[in-house]
């Protein structure tokens, strides 16, 4: 069966003065139909581009973009405009990460779910309208028929989310792209949003890549996980392989600053330095600065992708420690790193 989505080698970067400068850095990933990704990394590490790239949205912005992105079988650089404006809404929903700007201010929030299978599913307005009704209930929007009739402003926070999920999920796509869409709510809403979305992608049986810079939401929601750092995947593997048993330094030091029940008296940990600025990276390993693990190559060689026979893959110059199944880093088959 085809994979829902196939990236090889996506490049991705930006006009800076008089040059480019690599947001996104030789980024390969395959996801399964069904299956749930999620995008880890500080923010400015280039998961939101990299989500954007997956559709087309950033060639409209300007950047400069190679590599072969793969939606459902489809090449999606090799698409016209309209083609992808096509696929999305149709095949790949898009769940922005602020709604406030990403829905119309001016028009009611029935009328832009409507309108989406106005356009991609040649429905009638009143069928359209039937439908949003039904999308409502299905995101468990309380008093429905009210809420269709409200302007974006007129709803909470938590319920311009959920418009915006059964926006995306209008047509039924098989494929669901999701910017940190919990971000900008308070923790109960963000847990009822987690497992609305949970929910709604096992019973409809979407792939879904879930951007988020949260572990907790990660193991919460993913069943496999890519971690980025720099613009490049540095670790990824499943949700227990990268979450329970992180190989690649910047992984571990994320999972260390994560505050745990029954821990109120060992101290917060910190990740020091910041991001490198993407402009002027360092020789050798972008995190290399940052690793209290670095040694000599580090700061020399930008270290190649390590993957071991479970699948559980890192781009590090030290060996990999055991996985869950106890095969190390002997045997493992090592891909050149770009």
């Amino acid at each position: 069966m085809t994979a829902a989505l196939e990236v090889n080698g996506l490049e991705v970067a930006y006009r800076a003065g008089r040059g480019f400068v690599p947001v996104v850095r030789g980024v390969d990933l395959t996801l399964a139909r069904g299956k749930v990704l999620a995008l880890l990394g500080e923010s400015g590490s280039g998961k939101s581009v990299t989500l954007r790239s997956m559709v087309g949205l950033t060639a409209r912005e300007g950047a400069r973009v190679a590599g072969s992105v793969r939606v459902l079988g489809q090449d999606v650089p090799g698409m016209t405009a309209r083609q992808q404006l096509d696929l999305r809404g149709s095949q790949v929903g898009f769940v922005f990460q602020e709604p406030m700007t990403a829905l119309d201010p001016v028009f009611r929030v029935g009328d832009q779910i409507a309108e989406v299978l106005v356009r991609h599913r040649g429905a009638t307005w009143a069928e359209g309208l039937a439908r949003a009704r039904a999308l409502f209930d299905l995101v468990q929007i309380p008093a429905a028929a009210q809420r269709l009739r409200a302007y974006p402003s007129e709803l909470s926070g938590g319920l311009r989310q959920r418009a915006m999920i059964a926006i995306a999920l209008a047509c039924e796509p098989p494929l669901l792209l999701a910017d940190e869409p919990t971000t900008a709510l308070d923790a109960t809403v963000q847990i009822q949003v987690l497992l609305l979305l949970r929910d709604l992608q096992k019973q409809l049986g979407t792939a879904v890549v879930f951007v988020t810079h949260d572990l907790g939401v990660a193991a919460e929601i993913a069943d496999e996980v890519a971690v980025m750092y720099a613009g490049r995947i540095v670790e990824r593997g499943s949700a227990e392989q990268v979450l329970l048993a992180p190989a690649h330094p910047y992984t571990r030091a994320l999972l260390g600053c994560v505050v745990r029940g029954g821990y109120a008296e060992a101290p917060l940990v910190e990740l020091a330095g910041s991001p490198p600025d993407l402009a002027r990276l360092p020789p050798g390993c972008s995190f290399a600065p940052r690793c209290g693990s670095a040694f000599g190559p580090c700061g020399v060689t930008e270290p190649a992708e390590v993957a071991r026979p479970s699948g559980h893959r890192a781009r590090c110059h030290l060996p990999l420690p055991l996985d869950d199944r106890g095969d190390g880093h002997a045997g493992a088959e090592t891909t050149e790193a770009r």
